[in-house]
C-alpha cells in the first residue's frame, strides 16, 4: 500500500516521496530510495537501523575514473540514530576445523573389516514344550519413573484433602495378570509364517510367565504393582525380556537365524568417507585400523581406542561412525535401530582349514548409564544378533561385549579378550 503527492503537469512529475507500508522489511531491498521517513514506532535502535539499511542499497556499482564508487545520498527523517554511542567490537568466532574421515586405501586395505547387514531375525520354537532358564538379564524393574506418580495428595479449596494411591491394584489376582501377559506375549512375539498367533504355545507361555513372576524377575519399586503390566507399554517390556530368555534357552534345539538385506548384504570399512567437526576423536594406528580417525562420542571411547590398540591380541578395529553397522531391535512395541560403538577382530588362536587365523569379530559397546533401552539392546545382541549371524556360518564368528565402567576399561577389556583366547586355545566355542 502506497501514497504519493502530485501537483499538475505530467502524472508523477513532481513525485519526491513515496510512503510505503510494510515494504522496508526483511526480504525486500530498494536501490532507488531517496527519502526515508521514520513514522512508525521502533522497539530497538538496531531494528530501525536495519530498516534504513534495506532502503540504502546503492543504485550503481560502477567504478569512477579513480576506481571508487560515486557518492550517493538519501534524506532520512525521524530515525533516531545515536552517533554518540561507543563502538561495539564484533566477536569473530573462528570456524570449527573440518576433518575428513576415510578409509586409507590402498595402504591399509589389509585392515579391512566387513560385517553382515541384518534386517531381522527368525526363530522356530518347539510346539511340544518350552523350557526356560531365566538369568539376571530377564529382570524388569517397575519404578514411578515408568508409570508416573504412585501417590498424590489432592487438596480442594474447601473440605478435607485426600491421598490417592495405587493400592487397589494389589487386588488383581495373579492368574488374571498371568493370562493377560501370556496372551500379549503370544500375539506380539510368537506368530507363524502367515502372521497368525501360534495358539499351541499359549499354555506353555502361561507356564513360562508364571515361572518368571514367581522367580522374582519382576521387581516393583516405589509403590508400583505387578498389575501395572496390564499397560501396553509395560507389557511390551516384559514380553521382550521373556522372549529373549526363551530364545537363549532354546538355542541348541531351534537356533535363531538372522535375516540379511537381500540388496546390500555386506558392509565394509572401505566405504567409510565423511567429514566431521567433532573434536572428540582419536588418530588411529596405521597397523590396527583401516580408517584414519575414530570419531568418538565420549572420552571413554577415546580411552578404549588407546586400550584396543595396545592389546597384542587385537589385529584390527574400527569405530562404527559412518560405517553402517545397524542392529534392529524392539523397544516396547516400537521397532528401532541400534548402532554399536566398535568392532574389534581378535586372534584367539583358532585356525581355518588352511592354517589362516580365524579371527573373532567382537562388537564392543561402551555404556555408562544402563537404562531400559540399553538393557534391551544388550538382550537383542546376546539372544538374536550374535547367535543369528553365527548360525548362518557365512560371516565368521561374532561375540558381543559391553563395558560399563569407565575407570576399568583396560582391565575389563583385557580380561574378556584373555577369556576368548583361552576358549580358543582349548578348542571350545567363544
Amino acid at each position: 500500500m502506497s501514497h504519493s503527492c502530485w501537483h499538475g503537469g505530467r502524472l508523477g512529475e513532481q513525485v519526491r516521496c513515496v510512503v510505503s507500508v510494510s515494504m522496508l522489511t526483511e526480504g525486500w531491498d530498494a536501490n532507488t530510495v531517496t527519502h526515508i521517513l521514520g513514522v512508525r514506532a521502533f522497539g530497538t535502535q538496531l531494528l530501525c537501523e536495519q530498516v534504513v539499511g534495506r532502503g540504502l542499497r546503492r543504485q550503481s556499482y560502477d567504478l569512477n575514473d579513480e576506481g571508487l564508487f560515486n557518492v550517493e545520498y538519501a534524506d532520512i527523517f525521524g530515525i533516531p540514530f545515536d552517533f554518540a554511542a561507543d563502538p561495539v567490537e564484533p566477536t569473530v568466532t573462528k570456524p570449527r576445523e573440518t576433518l575428513s574421515v576415510f578409509a586409507v586405501r590402498p595402504d591399509r586395505d589389509m585392515l579391512e573389516i566387513s560385517f553382515p547387514r541384518v534386517v531381522g531375525y527368525r526363530v522356530d520354537l518347539p510346539e511340544e514344550r518350552l523350557d526356560v532358564n531365566f538369568t539376571e538379564a530377564a529382570v524388569l524393574e517397575l519404578t514411578p519413573e515408568d508409570v508416573g506418580p504412585t501417590e498424590v495428595r489432592a487438596e480442594g479449596i474447601l473440605g478435607e484433602g485426600v491421598d490417592m494411591n495405587l493400592a487397589h491394584l494389589k487386588d488383581m489376582r495373579q492368574s488374571t495378570l498371568l493370562y493377560h501377559l501370556a496372551w500379549h506375549l503370544l500375539i506380539t512375539r510368537f506368530r507363524d509364517a502367515n502372521d497368525e498367533p501360534k495358539m499351541g504355545l499359549f499354555n506353555h507361555l502361561k507356564r513360562v510367565v508364571r515361572q518368571w513372576l514367581d522367580g522374582g524377575y519382576l521387581r516393583c519399586l516405589g509403590g508400583t504393582y505387578p498389575a501395572q503390566l496390564a499397560y501396553r507399554t509395560l507389557a511390551d517390556r516384559a514380553a521382550g525380556r521373556i522372549a529373549s530368555a526363551i530364545t537363549l534357552s532354546q538355542m541348541g534345539e531351534k537356533p535363531v537365524k538372522a535375516m540379511i538385506d537381500a540388496f546390500n548384504p555386506v558392509g565394509s570399512t572401505q566405504h567409510v568417507n565423511f567429514t566431521t567437526t567433532k573434536t572428540t576423536r582419536w588418530e588411529t594406528s596405521a597397523v590396527k585400523c583401516h580408517v584414519n580417525w575414530a570419531v568418538c562420542d565420549s572420552d571413554w571411547e577415546t580411552e578404549f581406542c588407546r586400550v584396543v590398540e595396545s592389546n597384542p591380541h587385537v589385529r584390527k578395529y574400527v569405530k562404527n561412525q559412518g560405517l553402517g553397522l545397524e542392529v534392529p531391535y524392539i523397544l516396547g512395541a516400537i521397532p528401532r535401530k541400534y548402532f554399536p560403538d566398535f568392532i574389534a577382530q581378535i586372534d584367539d588362536g583358532q585356525k581355518l582349514s588352511g592354517g589362516t587365523p580365524d579371527l573373532l569379530n567382537l562388537i564392543v559397546e561402551i555404556k555408562g548409564f544402563r537404562g531400559e533401552d540399553a538393557k534391551e539392546k544388550a538382550n537383542t545382541m546376546s539372544a538374536y544378533w550374535v547367535p543369528g549371524v553365527n548360525n548362518l556360518k557365512r560371516f565368521g564368528r561374532w561375540q558381543f561385549l559391553e563395558l560399563t565402567n569407565g575407570n576399568s576399561i583396560k582391565q575389563d577389556f583385557d580380561a574378556a579378550v584373555e577369556a576368548y583366547c583361552n576358549a580358543g586355545r582349548s578348542g571350545t566355542a567363544a
